[in-house]
């Protein structure tokens, strides 16, 4: 398959990529910068450049390809007005990318956020949330998978809060950040609320997975761990850094602060069983300890 990407040089892009090609497909990604076109390239790429918020070169990629995988997003989260504009920036893409697969029955595969429960984890039925910072992806992701009335194999893989590679990504990659900042290893409120989390090389497999064969308007999970806690996380950055752990305001965490605070473990155990994939790449706890000073 001949297969559009956007965010292809990303964290989760930069493995998804070179799982396609090593599986025979080719792909063409979108690249907005020279460097991302240099990253692209040297993954062996094609490239189309653009950014996420050109909708014709959306259109025109997706008119090139036998397939499209969304993975872009901005990930601008200092203000609420910040991530609103990202919010808004991806859903117009979506709807652009749809609109262009309507009636081909190619494969869409979009990305989004495993949902939160209270007092269990989150599975593929359940319903991804509309409301909150983040609610208007989850409207968009929505649309997505309704093109499957319209002759689009759409699906969603549902990523969790962390994806990692390298003790680099995700939520605990922002708490690694904020860590060297502040120079404290912070969590939100007692620290015992829960993270799902997997490593990018295996959420790339389920990338492809879904791609290839994924019935159109369905989720997937592409959870390895099915929830770390939070100051279990803190710690091991703290450690890696050699900074103090401790509790901090949620306000410390900007627009973001209700999401870090909140309970969220997510299972993937349909996922595994009626597609085949098995994460296999070392845990989160593991891979934090790769952090360096």
């Amino acid at each position: 398959m001949r297969v559009f990407v956007t965010g292809g040089t990303g964290l989760i892009g930069s493995a998804v990529v070179p799982e396609l090609l090593a599986n025979g497909h080719t792909v063409l990604a979108l690249a907005r910068s020279e460097a991302s076109t240099v990253a692209a390239e040297k993954a062996g790429a094609e490239v189309l450049r653009g950014s996420l918020g050109d909708l014709d070169t959306l259109r025109a990629g997706a008119a090139q390809a036998d397939g499209v995988i969304h993975l872009a997003f901005g990930h601008d989260f200092s203000s609420a007005e910040s991530v609103a504009r990202s919010v808004a920036e991806e859903s117009a893409a979506l709807a652009a990318l749809g609109d262009e697969l309507v009636g081909t029955n190619r494969p869409f595969v979009t990305v989004s956020g495993t949902p939160w429960v209270p007092g269990r984890a989150s599975t593929e039925a359940d319903p991804v949330p509309t409301d909150g910072p983040v609610g208007g992806r989850g409207r968009a992701v929505t649309g997505v998978l309704e093109l499957a009335a319209r002759g689009v194999r759409s699906t969603a893989v549902r990523l969790p809060r962390t994806v990692h590679n390298e003790g680099k990504g995700g939520f605990a990659g922002l708490l690694t950040d904020i860590a060297r900042r502040t120079g404290v290893s912070g969590y939100p409120g007692d620290g015992s609320q829960r993270w799902p989390a997997v490593h990018a090389l295996d959420a790339a497999v389920l990338f492809r997975l879904a791609l290839e064969s994924a019935p159109a308007g369905t989720a997937w999970h592409a959870v390895a761990d099915e929830g770390d806690a939070v100051r279990d996380i803190a710690s091991v950055i703290g450690r890696r850094l050699g900074l103090p752990v401790q509790a901090v305001g949620q306000e410390t965490y900007g627009p973001l602060g209700v999401i870090f605070a909140a309970d969220q473990p997510s299972s993937s155990s349909h996922t595994q069983e009626a597609l085949g994939w098995k994460p296999v790449h070392p845990s989160l706890l593991d891979d934090l300890e790769n952090i360096r000073p």
